[in-house]
């Protein structure tokens, strides 16, 4: 069975990493630099908190999909 997975499919979730991201600069960048300044003022264990649940999220979502 063919996972399905080719360089394609990399760079078409690359591109929509990309487009995801820059959603809100684009829309409301004011509101984007607010947001970012408050990200700066939290502390290492804070972001690493945050990182590690965007991974465990991100990994659920892979492994429910494929």
């Amino acid at each position: 069975m063919d996972s399905g997975l080719d360089s394609t499919t990399f760079w078409l979730a690359m591109a929509l990493v990309l487009v995801i991201e820059g959603f809100m600069p684009f829309v409301s960048p004011s509101t984007w630099r607010k947001t970012f300044l408050q990200i700066l003022q939290l502390d290492d264990g804070q972001l690493r908190f945050f990182g590690l649940c965007s991974l465990l999220v991100g990994v659920v979502l892979i492994w429910w999909v494929a």
